[in-house]
């Protein structure tokens, strides 16, 4: 496509040099991946500018430049190189709204839903994505584990990734066949406009705590950035919102589309019902329209019964038959590092990503529910560097409140000290019950190790993971290769 049409897609101040009638190779945000023909637009980001880079971007070819500051480059310059400078209010918008007629409104062909909330957006995506294949619609998955187009497994590095990258894995998708995507929809995302003028069928809303207030900075933010996805739905979308959250009727209060709610509440319009889990799945009920459904899942915990449930109700007033529904939520696979149990004896260990305050006690309690209170309950867990740091001690108070016993270790420590994150959670720390091990691996060896026969053990905080993060390198680690060199 040919760089003067793209340009009619923005609300431009001003334009510079020669808008040249050349066919775009890319857009690009990051100054070394820009190519002959490229469209560079500079972002102000949060560790630098893009502006900073604009220089490069010429030097390797691009055909224009997208930019929100006006003095620091001249005019002459791009005149000289034959290329454009394009000034714009907001690039990251500008950036959105390129990549949307570069790559053909690719969501308008497809039937998009978005997922948002602190906790359950994996799990609800895997689940809506199993329902849609088991029904014979190929789905794509953007999401933190990874991305996928039908069964290909794309390696994801963001939640939510930029609007550039968002709009070609679409338009991958509709080349590719699918009909329906599913993605999570973070919170970062919805405030730095990754996901602006994507065309959503549906979104639905799981819950929230507090979060993430290292970029926030208040739970009001945190909140409001959540409820710009229902801001943002049109008449023709449609709401899916858990009715047992006390945050929902904000969430939806200014939103468009029509609303329909899930809970344990009866007045919701899919009522769930006779929850009942073990560590072999969890069966439950779901009232909607006059019927029941009963459904189960090898999936554990009430938390999953509430991201079934949201599957189900999206499915449903998108037509999906019932049948099918019930069939995807029972074939639905463990999503990896959610309550994801291992061991073939007596002693188990769950790996969880339960990161938050709410999801590590929403984690324990689940267990405890389980296994009872006879048996020993171990829990693993650190908290991440370079991120909010008020749920530290709040997290350490939860798991020694609720366990049996905890060993606290890291997590991805980032650029921070690993030591001085524990020493942040061990502040909310109610009893003695607690041991500090620094090194993760040591940490799963000697809870699994000096554990009871009989123990469960939840390592929380990394889940799906790979890797451990310290001082900005990668190293592989992973929390179920440990967990089982150890059951084994």
């Amino acid at each position: 496509m040919e760089l003067t049409e793209l340009i009619n897609h923005l609300k431009v101040i001003q334009v510079a040099g020669n808008v040249q009638r050349k066919d775009v190779a890319s857009f690009e945000h990051d100054s070394r991946k820009v190519k002959k023909n490229s469209v560079f637009v500079a972002i102000r980001g949060y560790k630098t500018d893009g502006h900073l880079y604009v220089m490069d971007a010429v030097n390797k070819g691009a055909v224009a430049v997208v930019v929100e500051e006006d003095s620091n480059i001249p005019d002459e310059i791009f005149i000289h190189a034959d290329i454009a400078k394009i000034v714009v209010k907001n690039s990251r918008i500008a950036l959105a709204q390129l990549s949307k007629g570069f790559y053909k409104d690719p969501t308008s062909k497809l039937k998009l839903i978005g997922i948002t909330g602190t906790n359950g957006k994996t799990t609800t995506a895997f689940i809506l994505k199993n329902i849609f294949e088991t029904a014979g619609n190929k789905t794509g998955l953007i999401g933190t584990i990874a991305n996928y187009i039908g069964s290909e497994k794309i390696d994801s590095k963001l939640t939510t990734p930029e609007s550039n990258d968002l709009n070609n894995f679409f338009y991958q998708m509709v080349i590719n066949g699918c009909s329906h995507a599913v993605m999570e929809v973070s919170s970062h995302s919805l405030v730095l406009n990754r996901v602006y003028g994507l065309n959503f069928a549906g979104a639905v809303f799981t819950n929230i705590t507090s979060d993430h207030l290292d970029f926030h900075l208040t739970f009001e933010n945190y909140l409001n950035a959540k409820k710009i996805l229902f801001d943002n739905l049109t008449e023709n979308s449609v709401a899916i919102i858990n009715a047992d959250d006390k945050s929902s009727e904000q969430i939806i209060k200014d939103s468009k589309a029509k609303v329909y709610t899930y809970g344990q509440s009866e007045t919701s319009d899919y009522v769930i019902s006779s929850i009942k889990y073990d560590l072999n799945g969890t069966s439950f009920t779901i009232t909607t329209g006059g019927k029941s459904y009963h459904l189960k899942t090898i999936l554990i915990g009430e938390f999953n019964a509430y991201n079934s449930a949201a599957a189900f109700a999206i499915a449903d007033i998108l037509c999906v038959p019932k049948e099918k529904i019930v069939e995807g939520i029972k074939s639905t696979p463990f999503v990896p590092g959610r309550f994801e149990v291992i061991g073939s004896g007596i002693k188990k260990a769950i790996v969880d990503y339960s990161h938050t305050a709410d999801s590590l006690e929403k984690a324990i309690r689940a267990l405890r529910q389980i296994i009872g209170n006879d048996r020993q309950l171990v829990t693993v867990f650190g908290c991440g560097g370079d991120r909010d740091k008020t749920k530290r001690p709040i997290m350490g108070k939860v798991a020694t409140e609720l366990s049996d016993l905890v060993v606290i270790t890291s997590d991805n420590p980032r650029t921070e000290n690993p030591m001085q994150i524990i020493n942040d959670i061990k502040q909310g720390v109610v009893k003695n019950n607690f041991i500090v091990i620094e090194n993760r691996y040591d940490a799963i060896k000697y809870a699994i190790q000096k554990s009871k026969d009989d123990a469960a053990i939840l390592i929380a905080g990394k889940g799906h993971e790979t890797y451990q993060e310290v001082n900005g390198v990668r190293n592989h680690f992973s929390d179920q290769e440990t967990a089982r060199e150890f059951l084994s």
